[in-house]
């Protein structure tokens, strides 16, 4: 009797586990694995102990994000993405937004173990989460990629001061990566954005795909590999790396303009993920 006891409640911890891993998993490809590496890269004082508590820092904040983003409209996601924990009956919106806002607490107090930068970072984007799900900054194009270029700058901040020793701070180089970085989000962004066109236009949302669809793909074709060669040169890569770095740009943009396909737009998106993670 005991044992099935156990198992259940061994069960039943193990799906809300699952549950709540669900919210962040879309965004552990494309957010967590590239931040992560990024913080790594840019960390002025680098603890090898602390490898692990850079993708713990960027989850806590992505679940919190996902978890404002995913109440907005469930009935959205029940046409478009039925996988997500609450069009799944996984868990109740009332539940979810519970989380939501006990999530905010808790990553401040997180942040609060790494000191003042990674407090602010965090008071930060829990700010911009507000802006962009609950007043809908994500509604119109621009202000959907500056927003979220913020939140990804926030998570860049707080991953890269958490893997350091603790209190440590970002120094010149690193803010200057993060504000690059940042920018290139800023201006790229709408690559995540084709894949969930025809969505979009079906709820009224407005992003850069659905308002100007030629010239978005268009500015990817453009855009990804002007910004391969000038990160290129602000880095001071070599020539072999510059040229190999230019051409999977090139391949990257130039995919947005000859395949249009939604497979074709998530393919698309995966190469642009590791594009960026690479810059």
């Amino acid at each position: 009797m005991f044992s099935q006891a156990f198992t259940a409640r061994a069960d039943s911890i193990a799906h809300h586990l699952e549950t709540v891993f669900l919210f962040t998993e879309n965004d552990v490809r494309t957010t967590l694995i590239p931040v992560t590496i990024f913080a790594l890269s840019v960390a002025p004082k680098y603890d090898p102990t602390h490898v692990w508590h850079a993708p713990l820092w960027i989850w806590f904040h992505l679940l919190q994000f996902n978890l404002a983003n995913q109440i907005q409209d469930p009935e959205e996601d029940r046409k478009n993405k039925p996988s997500r924990p609450i069009p799944a009956g996984r868990i109740s919106v009332d539940s979810a937004a519970d989380i939501r806002w006990v999530m905010v607490p808790v990553c401040l107090l997180l942040s609060l173990w790494y000191g003042t930068q990674a407090l602010l970072a965090s008071t930060i984007f829990a700010a911009f989460t507000i802006w962009y799900n609950e007043l809908h900054g994500d509604k119109l194009g621009l202000s959907k990629n500056v927003l979220t270029a913020i939140l990804g700058g926030c998570l860049e901040v707080g991953g890269t001061i958490a893997v350091g020793s603790r209190n440590s701070g970002i120094d010149k180089a690193g803010a200057l990566a993060i504000a690059f970085s940042s920018t290139v989000f800023a201006t790229t962004l709408h690559a995540q954005d084709f894949k969930d066109e025809e969505g979009d236009r079906l709820t009224g949302r407005c992003t850069l795909p659905t308002l100007f669809p030629k010239a978005a793909r268009f500015s990817m074709m453009i855009g990804i590999p002007i910004w391969s060669y000038s990160l290129s040169r602000i880095w001071e890569l070599d020539a072999l790396s510059t040229t190999a770095y230019v051409i999977y740009g090139a391949f990257v943009g130039s995919r947005f303009v000859m395949y249009n396909t939604v497979d074709a737009d998530k393919q698309s998106c995966k190469f642009y993920s590791l594009w960026y993670a690479l810059g």
